[in-house]
């Protein structure tokens, strides 16, 4: 029996701890320059892609891995963020023009609507179930040091909260809303009461944070910094225990095994049945990780270019990765010849399965 890609399962999943991305099949026409972010439906095998070309992009992905491009939106700036709603019909782009748009995929071609603005760029957005609305509620936040709630049929926020500092990432799961700033504060909402802070932490990284990405189960959080490192947060101080930290994207120069060249870690995603997860970064890495094992499941071999977003699809039978600069080093590192594009990896059986617990000593 064939699996996903036409591959054979048993014979894509490799036998060690190294993965294979030979192949890896590549989304036909990417945008034209870095890509901020991508996002699967999850209703349906359809992809979002945000871009600097000002751009978000929506693909169907077949099960052989072809993929054709099937809508389109414009922003007046740079695209950061793209999301779904949870019934998969609409998507939000937002990002440089301090405005977020939602194309109705429903709406028989018609265009993208503004449904959000701030006073600076705005870096994520996501849809959240909040108490009392009557409808999808869209979270957005910005570079102007707040985070703010739309409903999607009214122009003006339903509510606005003010942060320590400039939004860098958010992520929202079930009642969970966590948001990374600026000087590393973390700031917990649970969405039975969304203007407030259930708490507000320092990222356990001493280092700038660069992704927050919420538990299947919305027990905590992992967080993912510039240098090279993840740590994995709950959110009630019962768990705290359990909290961690590891080291993860860092390579070894040539011959000088006592040093590390050490990149910012770009993306966590969860796998949607398993509850491990991945971890991307500037170094052109992903790798595969059982969280309650504390263990890596798979590593992969270096892909050409720093990955700057990935996601699971909503079965988590494909693993969409973006190659495109990521601005770590500048605007000088960026040229012409870097590539921009999306991969989709097959996600074989073994490749993210946690760790078989070991059973009771007799």
């Amino acid at each position: 029996m064939s699996g996903l890609f036409g591959s054979s399962p048993a014979a894509s999943a490799a036998t060690n701890t190294q993965g294979d991305t030979s192949k890896d099949i590549q989304l036909n026409s990417p945008p034209e320059d870095s890509i901020s972010d991508i996002s699967f439906s999850p209703m349906s095998e359809h992809l979002a892609v945000a871009s600097w070309d000002k751009k978000v992009r929506i693909y169907e992905v077949s099960n052989t891995g072809q993929s054709e491009g099937r809508a389109a939106f414009e922003h007046e700036a740079a695209v950061l963020s793209c999301c779904w709603s949870k019934d998969g019909t609409k998507v939000v782009g937002a990002g440089a023009d301090k405005a977020a748009k939602l194309l109705d995929l429903q709406a028989n071609g018609a265009a993208a609507q503004q449904v959000a603005a701030h006073e600076q760029p705005i870096r994520a957005a996501r849809f959240v179930d909040v108490p009392g609305a009557n409808g999808p509620v869209l979270v957005t936040g910005s570079w102007d040091k707040t985070i703010k709630y739309w409903d999607l049929r009214t122009p003006n926020p339903i509510a606005t909260v003010d942060c320590q500092e400039r939004v860098y990432t958010l992520d929202a799961k079930g009642k969970l809303l966590v948001v990374g700033t600026a000087d590393r504060y973390i700031n917990v909402i649970n969405l039975d009461n969304p203007t407030k802070f259930y708490k507000t932490i320092q990222s356990p990284l001493k280092w700038q944070t660069r992704v927050v990405s919420c538990f299947n189960d919305a027990s905590g959080f992992g967080v993912g910094s510039i240098e090279g490192r993840c740590a994995m947060q709950y959110v009630e101080e019962k768990d705290a225990t359990m909290n961690f930290s590891f080291k993860c994207h860092r390579a070894s120069p040539p011959g000088q095994a006592n040093q590390s060249n050490v990149f910012s870690v770009n993306a966590i995603s969860w796998h949607p049945e398993h509850g491990t997860f991945s971890t991307a970064g500037s170094d052109g890495t992903f790798h595969f990780w059982d969280k309650d094992a504390k263990h890596r499941l798979k590593g992969y071999p270096e892909v050409g270019g720093t990955i700057s977003a990935t996601c699971f699809n909503r079965t988590g039978s494909i693993f969409a990765y973006a190659v495109s600069y990521d601005w770590s080093q500048g605007y000088s590192k960026n040229n012409p010849q870097y590539p921009n594009k999306v991969m989709l990896h097959a996600v074989a059986p073994d490749e993210c399965k946690p760790r078989p617990k070991p059973g009771p000593k007799r």
